[in-house]
C-alpha cells in the first residue's frame, strides 16, 4: 500500500533538505508551499501543491488521503506580531485541524529552540520538556504550536510530536551551531522515527545531532528510535578558524536562543518606534 506524507513549507530550508532524504519505496511525498517548487524529477514520487497553511479548504484537500503530516510551514525568522499570529499560529491551528477533519492521526510539528530561548545555557544538557520561555514573537509561535499539539493529542487522540529544532543546515554556520546543529541526514532519521514509532501520543523532543558540544538532551528522541550518526565536531576546526574560539560570555552563547535574546530582535520596540510611540 502506498503511503502519502504531507510536508508543509516544502520549499523552505528544512523542507528542501528533506525532499530527497524522506523519499522511500512505497511512499509519495505531497509537498505543499505558498512558494513555487521544482517539478517532480524523473522517477521522483512527489505531488506538488501550491497553497497557504492559513487556507482551511486548501489544507483539508491537502490532508485528504495522507498517512501523516510534517508541518514545517510558516515564517522561519522573526516577524512583526501580525504576521506571526496569522501565518505561524493560525497556520499551525489550520494544519492540525485540517488533519483532524481528514482523519490523519499523526502530525509532526517543527518547533524550535526559540520556544525556550531565554533559558540560560547551563552546564549539562537541557531537558526535552523545558517550560516555555520564548525569546521572540517567533518563539511565542512555537510555544503556541506545542500547546496546540498537546490539546489535539489529548482531546482527539492524535499522535503529535513537537521537534524543537536547533540549527538544521548542511554544515554549522558559526561556533554556536557546533552545539545546536542538526545535520540534514539526522533530521531525516529523526522525522522517520517520528513517523514510525508506535503510538507516541504527545511528545516534545530536541532536534539535534549527537554533537560533542551539544547543549540539549537526546533522551526523548532516542525513545522514539532516533539514533544520530553525525557530530558537528567534524566541522569544528574549520568553523573556529573562520569565526574564532567560542566567546562563552557573549549573547550568542549565554542563553539557549543565542543572539535572538539580544536587542536586535526586540521587534515590539522597533514596531513602536516606527509608529512614533
Amino acid at each position: 500500500m502506498t503511503e502519502r506524507i504531507l510536508i508543509t513549507g516544502a520549499a523552505g530550508g528544512v523542507g528542501t533538505l528533506m525532499r530527497p532524504r524522506l523519499a522511500a519505496d512505497g511512499r509519495i511525498l505531497r509537498l505543499l508551499d505558498i512558494a513555487d517548487q521544482a517539478a517532480a524529477a524523473t522517477g521522483e514520487r512527489v505531488e506538488i501543491v501550491q497553497a497557504s497553511v492559513t487556507d482551511m479548504a486548501a489544507m483539508e484537500q491537502a490532508c485528504d488521503g495522507v498517512s501523516a503530516v510534517i508541518h514545517l510551514g510558516g515564517h522561519s525568522l522573526e516577524q512583526v506580531w501580525s504576521q506571526i499570529l496569522e501565518v505561524n499560529i493560525n497556520g499551525t491551528y489550520t494544519v492540525i485541524e485540517a488533519a483532524r477533519r481528514q482523519g490523519v492521526k499523526r502530525v509532526v510539528l517543527a518547533s524550535s529552540n526559540h520556544a525556550v530561548g531565554f533559558f540560560p545555557k547551563a552546564d549539562g544538557e537541557a531537558g526535552d520538556y523545558l517550560f516555555p520561555r520564548p525569546d521572540t514573537n517567533y518563539g511565542v509561535s512555537k510555544v503556541a504550536m506545542e500547546a496546540l499539539g498537546s490539546m489535539f493529542a489529548d482531546r482527539y487522540d492524535m499522535d503529535v510530536i513537537c521537534v524543537r529544532i536547533g540549527s538544521c543546515f548542511e554544515r554549522p554556520k558559526d561556533t554556536r551551531m557546533l552545539s545546536t546543529w542538526l545535520s540534514p541526514a539526522d533530521a531525516a532519521r529523526l522525522f522517520e522515527a517520528c513517523l514510525t514509532t508506535p503510538t507516541p501520543g504527545f511528545r516534545v523532543v530536541w532536534g539535534i545531532s549527537d554533537n560533542s558540544r551539544r547543549w540539549f538532551s537526546l533522551d526523548e528522541a532516542r525513545k522514539l528510535g532516533y539514533e544520530s550518526q553525525d557530530d558537528s565536531e567534524s566541522f569544528a576546526a574549520e568553523v573556529i578558524a573562520e569565526h574564532g574560539e567560542p566567546d562563552l560570555g557573549s549573547v550568542a552563547h549565554r542563553n539557549l536562543g543565542g543572539v535572538w535574546c539580544g536587542p536586535d530582535f526586540d521587534t515590539a520596540v522597533k514596531e513602536a518606534k516606527e509608529a512614533g510611540r
